[in-house]
C-alpha cells in the first residue's frame, strides 16, 4: 500500500511524484474508517509516527485525537516537504506536529520521549523491521500503546478472474521482496512484536470486501486499486518484471471489472496493537 519510502535506500515501489503523493492522501481517506475503527489513543499526548510520508495519516490522527501532538519521522525529503505543505494548509493543526528527517533504525530521540506510536504501511518497505520496532520501543515510555497496520498481499482477490492483473500483482510483490521489503509482513506482526519485547500483543485481520451490497464503494475501490498498481508500472517495466502488454492488459481488466455488475473485490490486511513495559 505504502505511505512513505520509510527508512532506507533501496528501490521504492511507488516513487515520489506529485501524482503518487496525491494518491497517498486519497488512500488514507479511503481507508480511514477501516484502519481507525479500533484505534484508541485516549490518554496519549506525545505520539511518534514512523514513516509519516506526506502527512496523510498525520492529519487523521490529529483530527481524531485532539489532545495529541504528533512527531513525524520519514527519510525522504520530498515526502516531508509534501507533508509540510499538506498540513500547513490546515491552520487549526498549527503547533500540534513536528516533521523530522530520520532513519527509523536510528531515531534521534531520547528514551521515553513518547507515550504512543503509530505505523501504517511502513514495515512492508523495511529490510529490518525488528530494528525499527526496537527503536520504537526504546523511545516509548512504559505503558505506551503501539498500533501497526500492515499489508498481507497474498489475500488480494478480484472477480471476474483477470489474468493480466494477477501476473502484474505477482510481479509487484516480487519486486518489493527482491528490493528488501516484505509484501506479506502483516501476518508476521505478532511474532515481530513478541520478539521485540512488546507485551499485550493482539492482532486483527481487517478487510476491504466489496460486492453487490455496496456497488458504489466497490467501484471506487477498484478504480483506486488501479491507481495503486499503476504507481509501480514504470519501475516494474524497467526491472523487467512486466511488459507493457501486461500493464495494458491489467488496465483493461480493471476497467472491465470496475463496470461488471457482479464484481467482487477482496483484500485483507493486519492491524496489531501492543504495549511497552
Amino acid at each position: 500500500m505504502s505511505d512513505t519510502d520509510t527508512t532506507c535506500d533501496f528501490p521504492y515501489l511507488h516513487g515520489f511524484s506529485p501524482t503518487e503523493q496525491a494518491r497517498l492522501v486519497k488512500q488514507a481517506r479511503l481507508a480511514e474508517s477501516t484502519i481507525f475503527h479500533d484505534i484508541d489513543y485516549g490518554g496519549a499526548r506525545r505520539l511518534l509516527e514512523v514513516g509519516s510520508g506526506v502527512g496523510a495519516q498525520t492529519e487523521i490522527l490529529l483530527r481524531r485525537f485532539p489532545d495529541l501532538h504528533v512527531t513525524c519521522v520519514d527519510l525522504n525529503e520530498s515526502q516531508l516537504a509534501a507533508a509540510g505543505e499538506n498540513l500547513g494548509r490546515m491552520p487549526w493543526l498549527q503547533g500540534r506536529y513536528e516533521l523530522h528527517r530520520a532513519d527509523a533504525t536510528g531515531l534521534p530521540f531520547e528514551p521515553r520521549s513518547f507515550d504512543a506510536a503509530f505505523l501504517c504501511w511502513v514495515l512492508e518497505h523495511v529490510p529490518t523491521p525488528a530494528r525499527v520496532l526496537n527503536e520504537v520501543r526504546r523511545v516509548l515510555a512504559p505503558g505506551s500503546p503501539v498500533y501497526i497496520t500492515e499489508v498481507m498481499n497474498s489475500s488480494f482477490l478480484l472477480d471476474p478472474y483477470s489474468p493480466d492483473t494477477w501476473r502484474y500483482w505477482m510481479a509487484f510483490n516480487d519486486f518489493q521482496y527482491d528490493s528488501g521489503g516484505d509484501p506479506f509482513v502483516g501476518a508476521k506482526l505478532g511474532n515481530l512484536l513478541l520478539a521485540g519485547g512488546f507485551r499485550d500483543v493482539t492482532t486483527e485481520v481487517k478487510t476491504f470486501y466489496f460486492d453487490n451490497r455496496e456497488p458504489a464503494r466497490r467501484k471506487t475501490m477498484i478504480a483506486f486499486w488501479e491507481e495503486l498498481l499503476l504507481s509501480a508500472a514504470e519501475q516494474l517495466i524497467a526491472a523487467g518484471k512486466v511488459t507493457q502488454d501486461v500493464v495494458d492488459g491489467m488496465r483493461r481488466e480493471m476497467h472491465q471489472v470496475q463496470n461488471d455488475p457482479n464484481a467482487v473485490f477482496f483484500y485483507a490486511f493486519v492491524q496489531a496493537r501492543a504495549t511497552v513495559y
